[in-house]
């Protein structure tokens, strides 16, 4: 077994998590994303940003309290890495609005889309928006003095909301100061003016301007000498005590209410507000100067995302495009008789996932199908996938769901899936206590000529029709008898009761996967060794676990040629000489998120290759159901290096190379470039 490699030689994760962010945040830097796509990832690097300081942040904070000086294998304790987080994030985020306010929003004006300012307002413009205010925002507003008898309010997390300095008196005397108006969450962020006050082709005005503009009018006889926007991030991880729970989905129902009022853990004002009001604020959320950004503009820019569905002009967003389907399903009304011909690899999303939503429609609807089985993460909160299994089993089918609960941010809409499906009829299981189900498998059980036959898809994504539009993932069609009957036995460990048995094929946490991949990366060490050629690539989301890292730096010392295509964050250092100089690290960010998983072994030519449901990191070796499996058909095997590794190990658009150090640069462009994600979207599906 690999040792676990010294704190000099692994990256700390969350550090990583802002370089991963920071490679976000360069889409919405080059000129050659579309416009209004450079918006929508300056959307998406706010969202990621918020994650990491609900939860990552968070737990810094959480370790700070409880053990400061403990240091993890990264050899950094908690105040070490949170001191270099403040640092780093407090630039991003400059970087941010200064690319939306001299960039991005001045490109969008000159192309007819114009975000207005207070001071650049039409009186036509003004009118309507004192009608907007009138009509649509001051009925639902709440303003709060500050006084003793109204303490500040328990602001929710990530909401907009607006500290106001007043001088006067109200109708009974108070003169506190100071009051707060939360922002209504009914109403949108961004409202678009109509034509007739228009004075382009799509005029938006932010909620945040028009609030500013009318605030006196929610405090009459009182002067408003100020008035700032502000959001509160807090502490969003649950609590769920697993000794003692009884009925999880009873606890977590119990708990989901309190993560909107979790312990502050950054405080956003905006760039004018004044010295008296920060501290004012960061007093009440009990946080420091490192824990305040000021920015220049709407502190809330996640809401922006929905913009580019409001502007028709496909000039300034990416190519549409066609999904496309295999060979196999074309002009295709019977499911299991193409699967039945041979396996069938979807590639998504430059193919359809609708074949993954037939075959259990399919399944829904056959009256030889017995039983339907199936894993469920992340599946969104409007899914045509769980309305069939609920209609198979209010057709009398077996239907079992394993439905994950403790999925962040969808554990609401799991929930719900779960009682629905519990009203039809199915069996409906929530994992096994200490260990989230994060494989993706679905089974089928039908009765062909007498005798049963299992059919399954196995996936790296999530069943979720949406994100399989956004994010790269592999998924297989199979027969295969014993890789069914492997994933029939996965699921009767998490529904039932015994000790977990040998598979045939499956690799599965938290059981085999990591001794295999462990095993696996050591066969090729061994051969290099003896002078045979030795290479492994794997593409995944994120790389952290140390005995896999060191075992890894083992392959490398020996002349294993190694090539990590790791989308997110890498513990590993690559290129140090004497350890790591035969290892490439790279990441790939594009139009698509990157999210599938696969490893290749050159295995002295047989070449082995496996898709798997999990990343390299502790979590989803040793607290997860996970499972990899082998793509055994040649012509198969052959179109996931063609498709998941050869194209990501050529790109010279969107690849950025990891240096020792951690940092990372984008990779050095040849002639005219190359893009693994175009290149697939040639190859794989058509233009729309």
């Amino acid at each position: 077994m690999s040792l676990i490699p010294s704190s000099e030689f692994l990256i700390n994760r969350e550090l990583g998590i802002l370089e991963f962010n920071r490679r976000v945040l360069a889409q919405a830097e080059d000129a050659a994303t579309p416009l209004l796509e450079r918006l929508r990832f300056l959307c998406i690097f706010s969202s990621n940003m918020d994650e990491f300081f609900e939860i990552r942040v968070a737990g810094l904070k959480e370790q700070m309290r409880l053990n400061p000086q403990h240091a993890s294998v990264d050899g950094l304790n908690a105040r070490q890495v949170f001191k270099e987080v403040a640092k780093a994030a407090h630039a991003m985020v400059t970087r941010q609005y200064e690319l939306l306010n001299n960039e991005v929003l001045p490109a969008l004006a000159e192309q007819g889309i114009r975000f207005h300012k207070r001071t650049e307002w039409t009186p036509e413009q003004e009118e309507w928006i004192r009608e907007y205010f009138y009509n649509d925002l001051m009925p639902v507003l709440t303003p709060i003095g500050l006084d003793p008898s109204h303490p500040f309010p328990n602001v929710l997390n990530k909401s907009l909301n607006f500290a106001v300095e007043l001088a006067g008196k109200d109708a009974f005397g108070r003169s506190s100061g100071k009051a707060v108006v939360q922002a209504p969450r009914s109403l949108p962020r961004v409202i678009q003016l109509p034509a007739g006050v228009a004075t382009c082709e799509y005029s938006f005005v932010f909620l945040s301007s028009i609030l500013h503009a009318h605030v006196g009018a929610l405090f009459a006889g009182m002067e408003v000498h100020g008035c700032y926007q502000f959001r509160a991030t807090r502490n969003s991880d649950l609590f769920i005590d697993e000794e003692e729970n009884k009925n999880l989905r009873e606890q977590l129902q119990g708990e989901l209410p309190h993560r909107h009022f979790g312990n502050a853990v950054r405080l956003e004002v905006a760039d004018n507000c004044s010295e008296s009001m920060k501290e004012f604020l960061l007093n009440q959320f009990h946080l420091t100067r490192d824990d305040l950004y000021q920015v220049r503009g709407p502190v809330n820019l996640v809401r922006l995302m929905n913009v580019p569905e409001k502007t028709d002009r496909q000039d300034l967003k990416f190519q549409p495009f066609v999904q496309g389907l295999p060979a196999a399903l074309a002009d295709c009304d019977d499911m299991f008789a193409a699967i039945s011909a041979g396996d069938i690899l979807l590639h998504h999303p430059f193919q359809s996932f609708q074949p993954v939503i037939d075959f259990v429609r399919q399944a829904a609807d056959d009256p030889a199908v017995l039983a339907i089985k199936q894993t469920v993460y992340r599946t969104g909160t409007d899914s045509e996938l769980m309305r069939h299994l609920i209609a198979a089993a209010q057709r009398g089918k077996e239907v079992t769901v394993v439905v994950e609960l403790l999925a962040r941010f969808d554990e609401e809409a799991n929930i719900n899936w779960a009682e629905k499906l519990e009203a039809a009829g199915a069996h409906v299981i929530y994992g096994v206590v200490g260990h989230k189900t994060h494989a993706k498998m679905a089974m089928v059980v039908r009765r062909e000529n007498g005798k049963i036959k299992r059919y399954c898809h196995l996936g790296t994504g999530n069943y979720h029709a949406r994100t399989a539009r956004l994010y790269t993932d592999f998924g297989l069609l199979t027969c295969h008898p014993a890789i069914c009957q492997d994933v029939n036995d996965v699921f009767m460990q998490i529904t039932g009761l015994g000790s977990a048995g040998e598979h045939d094929y499956l690799w599965q946490s938290p059981f085999s996967l990591h001794p295999n991949v462990i095993r696996a990366i050591e066969n090729e060490t061994e051969r290099a060794r003896n002078g045979e050629p030795a290479r492994i690539v794997a593409k995944m989301n994120a790389l952290l676990e140390p005995r896999v890292i060191g075992a890894l730096y083992e392959a490398s010392q020996a002349g294993v040629q190694i090539d990590l295509v790791v989308r997110a964050v890498c513990a590993l250092r690559p290129g140090i000489p004497g350890i790591s100089e035969n290892i490439r690290v790279r990441s790939v960010i594009g139009r698509f998120l990157e999210h599938h998983r696969v490893f290749y072994f050159w295995n002295g030519g047989e070449e082995d290759v496996y898709l798997s449901s999990a990343d390299w990191m502790d979590r989803n070796f040793f607290r997860r159901i996970e499972t990899c499996f082998p793509v055994l058909d040649d012509k198969l095997k052959k179109r996931v290096i063609a498709e998941g590794i050869t194209p990501y190990l050529k790109d010279t658009l969107q690849a950025w190379e990891m240096q020792p150090d951690g940092s990372y640069r984008k990779r050095q462009r040849r002639g005219r470039g190359y893009s693994a994600q175009e290149h697939l979207l040639k190859l794989l599906a058509s233009k729309g």
